[in-house]
């Protein structure tokens, strides 16, 4: 897939970075998400896209991303994605989900907990914590249209 082409282009869209054995953040944000999409409904897959990239795709396999969303039962719209370690740390930096200390950047499992949404046709962008209410996420999604 091709970044913005396949997965931003006139679309609305929810980023965020994960990984599948992560035993901080990521388990609740995914839950966090999966309120959003439901709130979201039949806009999901349609006009709003959620996608979330691996932080360590050494380990994260297409196949393991599978099985993860199918554990979570993730819907239409969302999806689990990876790519080379350089592609997904360029994805990450150029995203804006770092530290500004290298030194706790380094350390996956120090990961920002954000979620970067925007309105691509619009050129509209935003960010707030990952664990913001589901109804406040989708509020201000809602704003960029």
């Amino acid at each position: 897939m091709r970044f913005y082409d396949d997965l931003l282009k006139d679309k609305i869209v929810l980023l965020n970075f994960m990984y599948v054995k992560c035993e901080g953040i990521c388990m609740p944000v995914t839950m966090n998400l999966k309120r959003v999409q439901n709130l979201f409904g039949e806009r999901m897959g349609r006009d709003i896209f959620i996608y979330s990239f691996t932080l360590k795709p050494q380990e994260d396999t297409v196949a393991s991303l599978r099985r993860y969303a199918q554990l979570h039962r993730v819907k239409r719209g969302w999806t689990f994605l990876t790519g080379s370690v350089s592609d997904m740390e360029l994805l990450r930096r150029k995203l804006g989900f770092v530290d500004p200390n290298p030194e706790v950047d380094r350390v996956k499992s120090n990961h920002t907990g954000l979620i970067r949404f925007g309105n691509e046709p619009l050129e509209r962008w935003g960010a707030c914590p990952a664990m913001s209410k589901a109804t406040w996420i989708v509020k201000s999604v809602n704003w960029l249209s």
